[in-house]
């Protein structure tokens, strides 16, 4: 069963990648009348764009630039391109064998979780040796323990879901077996990952999900947008990983072995082991586990290598659902949790981590309170509660941190497929300032996204409420400097997190309509393939809290993760939040969500001009915020810069005035030069060579007499 549930997806991949290369013809073009209906430029032409934007300005009030105009039209783009006809059999076929292969991979990964994790049956399936070289003995094995069969559920059910939606969504696209396989190509790497039993096993899974997301947020490669997008999505992962590579060959060089239970076995005989690196002496554990999270950094958007997750947005928006909301990003809190038995020796490591987390999920809300780009938003908040997620890993509630990976992935998903069916009824628009208006065209898209915030903002009985309050419960029991700190930006992050979200939902379904008569007259519920899914995550979002909340971070908790987390005697911040926390503490979230909902409320439905004026007031710190605090402009100013000078130095300078002027330009021209000049005494002349001749007869002599 194991083996199914992982390599399903490989196989479907491989006939949907063999359709895509060889299946016979594809889906043609449709012709202009056909695509002007549901292609987003036909439907909104640049003289619409700047009058739509100023009738937003109109009706919220929000307090816009020029340079933000130009801006928001950038960000308004287009979600879809060539429009297809009809699909083909090809088509057809590719869609059932992915969509089939991931549905009867979820309906395994629900029966492995009962009986791995609820039942207590964990096991490891050795498949073949991989790798034996010296000291390194790398097995190709399945890991099935309770860590891995809550990533089982949470990967093949979202993307499962996403499968199935993608059929409806990507309906116009005339590559959708190339999409299809890409989706399962991803699956397949991010299974490898969940059920790695070493080291190295999991880094190919976490450079397979790094090249799948490069194709996927790249799908579109003939819009230049995309393809600067997956460029800095892989170039910014290349910085994370480095760091992760070499945290794999700190962890070899402490314990001899990348094999997990080698490495548990050994943690605890490593504490005050030390690195020499260059004349210094460092702390080994704490130097592989940062250099280990530096990975985790990349992977999950986290502060710092997090300006990759918004510019992804460029790829379709199931995509988004299944990579940057709940999948990939979640592989470094997944790495992390992983290794608990060997970050829990490792303190300043977990320091760092919970820093880190925090400061991530209070910057990344404090940008997305400002963003107009629907999906940019949704993003930015995925970035925020992975940080909560870090945070959580940070002061020991591995728990803690996997729940919310559990419960966000539904939400979060269903908050992006949601936003893509928006999307999908609005002809393509992305930008919330050409929405509104239109929660009776679109009812059962609105009711899930109602169920989606709702699970976000952490109100009581949707799954967000039992485990984000669990996070920030623990983070304060922890007792620590870090973790409180950690709490107070959490409380903060909440409250912002409220905003935007009910902020998101008011600008989108409620309030005058901001779009053309032509877009909302035509505006539609999307097709059940559509909704099914999103009915299914909607479920998640409404029970995976209530349902699941005993096991995962309950009285049940240490029997149901058994050996799969590790946390030391006296260092578990859940029984402390359980047992030692104030009153104020657990209700704090609860109140901060519901100030942070009323706050949008007034702002977007009572008072819709406060929100230009606020902004207008603190210009500098709205325009500081909408630029993403600037990260992007630092590292082009700190990296981009420099290395394109660098390189057009060494291109001019090196290459052009050194190697070519020495070389073609130098020696080599003074050659063919002087060959030239020679090759004119070969006249053919008999008196040219008599000449010629007379001067050597008096070279020869006139030397002999000098130096006889």
């Amino acid at each position: 069963m194991e083996v199914l549930v992982v390599f399903l997806p490989l196989l479907a991949f491989l006939v949907a990648g063999s359709i895509a290369l060889f299946g016979g013809p594809k889906a043609e073009p449709a012709a202009a009348g056909h695509g002007s209906h549901g292609h987003g430029h036909d439907g909104h032409g640049d003289d619409h764009g700047h009058a739509r934007i100023a009738h937003a300005h109109d009706d919220h009030g929000h307090h816009i630039s020029h340079d933000e105009l130009d801006h928001a039209h950038d960000d308004a783009h287009d979600d879809h391109h060539v429009v297809a006809g009809p699909p083909t059999a090809g088509d057809r076929t590719a869609q059932f064998v992915t969509t089939g292969a991931l549905l009867v991979s979820a309906v395994l990964s629900w029966i492995l979780f009962f009986d791995v994790a609820v039942g207590g049956h964990p096991r490891t399936i050795e498949l073949m040796t991989w790798i034996q070289s010296g000291t390194l003995d790398v097995k190709w094995a399945l890991r099935v323990d309770q860590l891995t069969a809550v990533m089982l559920i949470v990967v093949n059910t979202v993307s499962a879901c996403v499968h199935l939606y993608s059929i409806g969504y990507m309906a116009e696209d005339p590559q959708k077996p190339r999409f299809m396989g890409y989706l399962s190509l991803f699956t397949f790497a991010m299974l490898m990952l969940v059920t790695a039993d070493n080291l190295v096993q999991l880094f190919f899974g976490w450079e397979g999900v790094g090249l799948a997301s490069y194709l996927l947020i790249n799908f579109w490669y003939e819009k230049p947008s995309a393809n600067a997008a997956a460029m800095k999505a892989f170039l910014v992962n290349r910085v994370g990983d480095f760091g992760f590579a070499l945290g794999i060959f700190a962890i070899f060089v402490l314990t001899g072995s990348v094999q997990f239970d080698a490495i548990f076995a050994k943690a605890p005989t490593l504490t005050g082991q030390t690195l020499h690196f260059l004349s210094w002496d460092f702390n080994g554990l704490t130097i592989a586990c940062l250099l280990l999270f530096m990975g985790a950094m990349g992977k999950s958007a986290q502060l710092g290598l997090h300006t990759w997750l918004p510019d992804a947005m460029e790829g379709p928006t199931p995509v988004s659902a299944l990579i940057h909301a709940a999948t990939m990003v979640t592989a470094g809190v997944f790495m992390v949790c992983r290794l608990s038995p060997v970050f829990e020796y490792a303190p300043t490591a977990l320091e760092v981590v919970t820093v880190v987390g925090g400061l991530t999920a209070f910057v990344a809300a404090t940008i997305g309170f400002t963003q107009f780009d629907i999906k940019r938003v949704i993003a930015y908040s995925t970035m925020s509660q992975l940080g909560y997620m870090f945070f959580a890993a940070g002061v020991s509630a591995y728990g803690a941190a996997m729940f919310h990976l559990f419960t966000h992935a539904f939400f979060k998903a269903l908050l992006f497929l949601g936003a893509g069916s928006v999307i999908h009824a609005l002809h393509h628009e992305q930008d919330m300032r050409k929405m509104g208006g239109v929660w009776r065209k679109i009812p059962f898209t609105y009711a899930v996204m109602w169920i989606g915030n709702l699970a976000l903002a952490g109100l009581p009985f949707f799954a967000g409420y039992y485990s984000k309050d669990m996070i920030l419960e623990a983070a304060f029991a922890s007792g620590s400097g870090v973790g409180r700190f950690a709490f107070a930006l959490g409380i903060a992050a909440a409250l912002l997190t409220a905003f935007y979200s009910w902020r998101l939902l008011f600008m989108t379904f409620h309030g005058t309509p901001r779009m053309d008569k032509d877009v909302y007259d035509h505006a539609h519920e999307s097709p059940v393939v559509m909704l099914v899914p999103l009915a299914v995550l909607a479920l998640g979002a409404l029970f995976a809290g209530v349902g699941f909340h005993q096991w995962f971070i309950g009285e049940a908790r240490a029997e149901f993760w058994g050996k799969a987390l590790l946390v030391l005697h006296g260092h578990d911040p859940i029984e402390a939040a359980h047992h030692h926390t104030p009153g104020w503490v657990a209700i704090a979230p609860l109140v901060v969500g519901l100030l942070g909902i009323a706050m949008a409320y007034i702002g977007y439905i009572q008072m819709p001009n406060l929100p230009g004026k606020i902004a207008g007031t603190f210009g500098g710190i709205h325009k500081f915020l909408y630029n993403k605090w600037y990260f992007d402009e630092l590292y082009d100013a700190l990296f981009t810069r420099p290395a394109k000078a660098l390189g057009y130095g060494l291109w001019k300078s090196g290459d052009g005035a050194v190697i070519d002027g020495v070389g073609p330009d130098g020696i080599a021209a003074a050659t063919r030069d002087v060959a030239a000049r020679a090759s004119r005494l070969q006249s053919g002349y008999v008196y040219h060579y008599a000449f010629a001749m007379v001067i050597g007869v008096v070279l020869l002599v006139a030397w002999l007499s000098v130096f006889g």
